[in-house]
């Protein structure tokens, strides 16, 4: 009885210990600027904080690492392991979405940068994506080098600081990290979460864990004409072409199929599911073809789980009212499906739009990321061990990540590369991340800590302290 009391007391200190850690970090708004051009000074200024805040927070951690700034104030810090062997990258990045000036409107229970501590939950941006997963981690790493102990093999960290707005610091880390010769054995980044409330008919939470993520194509729709004054339009406008394109690219949706690792999903969950989709999930090999056509009219998620999307995000026409377009453009973003590309996302825009007026031009691209080992890998097999010993409630299954991650370069040099932050998320957390009253909930916080603790001393990565 003192044992478990002992032990519950003990984690209930690492959850206050990592809340704190992470209101501090939520103070500081590191917002980065898209491109890749170098920061102003107030920025670098505003991410030199960060930096420092995260150094007093952790001083043994820092102390144990060689740092290395990559990108735009992106860090990657290595500490050194008993053995060089089969190093492991745990990621996580800094910067945050902005806030609009007007966040009062968005009806935010609490300032956005405030990282206010109420009803048992840190508020604020950042605090799901992604600094908490950031605090659960090095809160682990500091707690167990205070105890002694070493890793097994090398560790690297690696946080970004433009992740948000898809910048180079990430890339610039594989770029140093190719150099160096390093091969990760292992790399978890950001992606899916603990969930509660994501599967029709199941009340326990599962942890859902990216083995590959969606490639990502920003795709620029351009219409020249001749322009003039709006007082005599012509027949046919820039920006009426390109709105008969727009219609076409969303009335000719892409071709759904279901993925292996949609697959492996839904018969991992079958078993804690209700009669009759439980049953049908179980049967997800067998019935891919019918599956695979219901999921797009049961809402966006699951039609985006069986198909490349293309969502139409911004458009740009004439500078003032009375003036005639010359040029209207409008910006697609593609999320390519695990088994397309970017030839064949191109394809068929072109062939849905069928206009040769319309010209589309491709403003950055990548291709969907390898998929990475799942059941019987002891990789695969050490991250549900460390969800067993953190949320041991939670069903363990592989998915296809939507969103795009850091974690998406560093897959050109590694052969296991997982997307999973450890932290409980029902759906209306999930629809706050880069939105309104995001926040995560104490427990969480401390059950994250448990997660990165389990993984880094498990078998698979080191013995226990």
């Amino acid at each position: 009885m003192k044992k478990r009391e002992a032990s519950a007391a003990q984690a209930s200190e690492r959850a206050l210990s990592a809340a704190t850690h992470l209101q501090t970090l939520v103070r500081i708004p590191t917002v980065c600027p898209p491109g890749d051009a170098p920061l102003s000074a107030e920025v670098a200024q505003v991410f030199a904080a960060h930096r420092a805040a995260m150094e007093q927070a952790y001083p043994r951690v820092f102390a144990a690492a060689e740092v290395d700034e990559v990108g735009r104030a992106g860090l990657l810090l290595r500490v050194p392991g008993v053995v060089v062997d089969r190093p492991v990258m745990l990621m996580a990045h800094q910067d945050v979405v902005p806030v609009p000036e007007d966040w009062e409107a968005e009806g935010w229970e609490h300032p956005p940068f405030d990282g206010a501590i109420d009803a048992g939950y840190v508020h604020g941006r950042g605090t799901l994506d992604d600094k908490g997963a950031l605090v659960v981690l090095m809160d682990a790493l500091e707690g167990l080098l205070a105890s002694g102990w070493t890793p097994a093999r090398d560790l690297y960290l690696l946080f970004g600081a433009d992740e948000e707005q898809h910048g180079p610091s990430a890339v610039a880390a594989v770029a140093l990290l190719e150099e160096r010769g390093i091969e990760p054995w292992l790399v978890l980044d950001e992606g899916g979460a603990v969930a509660t409330g994501a599967f029709p008919g199941m009340s326990g939470p599962a942890a859902v864990i990216g083995a590959s993520e969606k490639g990502i194509a920003t795709i620029d729709l351009v219409v020249e004409s001749l322009g003039g004054h709006a007082s005599t339009p012509p027949r046919e406008s820039a920006p009426g072409i390109l709105a008969a394109a727009l219609v076409n690219v969303e009335s000719s949706p892409f071709p759904s199929s279901l993925h292996d690792l949609s697959v492996e999903m839904f018969e991992g969950l079958a078993p804690s599911l209700k009669f009759p989709l439980g049953t049908a999930l179980g049967r997800a090999d067998k019935l891919r073809g019918p599956l695979a056509k219901v999921m797009p009219r049961l809402g966006p998620e699951l039609a985006a789980m069986v198909r490349t999307t293309a969502a139409i995000t911004m458009l740009e026409g004439s500078p003032a009212q009375n003036v005639l377009a010359t040029r209207a453009r409008a910006t697609l973003n593609c999320r390519i499906a695990v088994g397309s590309s970017v030839a064949a996302t191109v394809a068929h825009l072109r062939e849905a739009i069928d206009d040769a007026r319309v010209k589309l031009e491709i403003v950055e691209a990548s291709e969907p990321s390898p998929v990475s080992p799942t059941a019987g890998d002891e990789r695969w097999d050490a991250l549900g061990a460390a969800v067993a010993a953190s949320y041991p409630e939670a069903v363990v299954v592989p998915y296809v990540m939507m969103a795009a991650s850091d974690a998406r370069h560093v897959a050109r040099i590694a052969p296991a590369v997982y997307r999973f932050s450890p932290l409980l998320m029902d759906k209306a957390q999930r629809e706050a991340i880069h939105g309104p009253n995001e926040k995560v909930s104490i427990e969480s916080l401390g059950r994250g800590v448990e997660f990165y603790r389990a993984l880094l001393t498990g078998p698979a990565l080191g013995p226990a302290a």
